[in-house]
């Protein structure tokens, strides 16, 4: 099947791409690496009357170091988080995406944005609480990750808001696991565990319609209780739904055991 007609609109700036979104009257998209927008308009399950490109936008394909992490460009390609060196869980995460020709094409904003629960990048950001910058018509503003999530593929994007950059703080500890069928499939788990400021935090993607956050997992790690009773209470949290990929006891069980996987890692880096 071929995409519905549309308008093309080839931004040369944010102004003009969010303006370009206003003009469609919430009836534009949009589109970068198009690795989830081009098969979602291929299968005509999204109809845009008009398509923003920001390829051609300046300043939207850097990575640069702030207080404490760094700031992601939404242009910036999964490859490119991969090379870098400068955020090694953001690297490692990365490498989790997909296949070679999606990280090549896939943005980093794009993959914020498209807030599928069981991403990489999503479960990142929510492990750091990272901050992300929205540009509208009516300026800019920042969002939390924990904020910007809703639910499944929803945001608290409004239709002519575009994401423009993510900062990233960087952890002084980290791991990162994801159990998926194949390698480059979503992952049915992954976890995203950081030490930031002292403090932990584990998100846990593919067991809910957002990224979840295990709040009681991470006070015992803080605590320093063992990783086999940090691992438990983590999939005590989580109440997933049972799929054709999954059952519910079973995403529940590899969260125990990632979450574990993830921790481990990170004591097993740092004996290295």
């Amino acid at each position: 099947m071929k995409p519905a007609p549309f308008d093309y609109h080839r931004a040369t700036s944010v102004r003009d791409a969010v303006q370009a979104l206003a003009d469609a009257a919430g009836d534009g998209k949009i589109i970068a690496g198009g690795q989830s927008l081009a098969p979602v308009l291929a299968l005509r399950m999204a109809r845009p009357k008009v398509l923003v490109d920001i390829n051609r936008i300046p300043g939207l394909s850097t990575i640069v170091s702030v207080d404490g992490g760094v700031r992601i460009g939404a242009l910036v390609r999964h490859a490119r988080l991969v090379e870098q060196t400068g955020h090694p869980m953001l690297a490692e995460a990365a490498r989790w995406i997909g296949h070679t020709a999606i990280r090549s094409r896939g943005t980093s904003g794009g993959s914020i944005a498209h807030a599928d629960p069981a991403a990489e990048l999503p479960v990142v950001a929510a492990a750091l609480e990272a901050t992300i910058h929205i540009a509208g018509p009516r300026g800019t503003r920042t969002s939390s990750a924990a904020e910007f999530c809703t639910g499944a593929l929803e945001t608290t994007l409004a239709e002519d808001e575009m994401v423009t950059a993510v900062d990233m703080p960087l952890p002084q500890r980290w791991g990162f696991a994801e159990f998926s069928r194949r390698h480059g499939d979503f992952g049915l788990v992954t976890v995203a565990a950081a030490e930031v400021g002292g403090h932990w935090r584990i998100a846990v993607g593919g067991v809910g319609s957002v990224p979840l956050r295990v709040e009681e997992a991470e006070q015992l790690l803080d605590a320093g209780a063992p990783v086999e009773q940090v691992a438990a209470a983590a999939a005590a949290a989580t109440a997933p739904s049972s799929d054709i990929h999954a059952s519910a006891g079973y995403r529940r069980a590899m969260t125990a055991e990632f979450v574990r996987r993830a921790l481990v890692q990170e004591k097993e880096r740092v004996a290295a």
